[in-house]
């Protein structure tokens, strides 16, 4: 068996990546994928817990979140579909919202 420390250390590693790439990229498509990995490192927590603990109410949670990590998915990119229809980039730069 895996112990917990080593688990919950690479959900924060997964997560510290995660942040980097939501916090320092500026592209949609590669902030939207580091969305996924700062979900993915909490359901490996809710799966650690779980198994730590000896209770299916984790992986419950994960399951849960994996169907709420599928939706952010095909919402996101269609919101970035929609921005690069009408502003030709997804930059989030160089995209203004309140701009005519």
């Amino acid at each position: 068996m895996i112990p917990l420390e080593y688990e919950l250390l690479l959900s924060a590693v997964l997560f510290c990546i995660g942040l980097y790439g939501v916090l320092a990229r500026r592209n949609g498509i590669i902030v939207l994928m580091s969305i996924e990995i700062i979900l993915n490192a909490s359901i490996l927590n809710f799966v650690a817990f779980s198994s730590y603990s000896g209770d299916a109410i984790g992986q419950v949670f994960a399951l849960l979140g994996i169907a709420v990590a599928a939706a952010e998915a095909a919402v996101g990119l269609a919101i970035l579909l929609a921005i690069y229809q009408t502003h030709g980039t997804i930059e989030l730069d160089k995209i203004r919202f309140l701009k005519w």
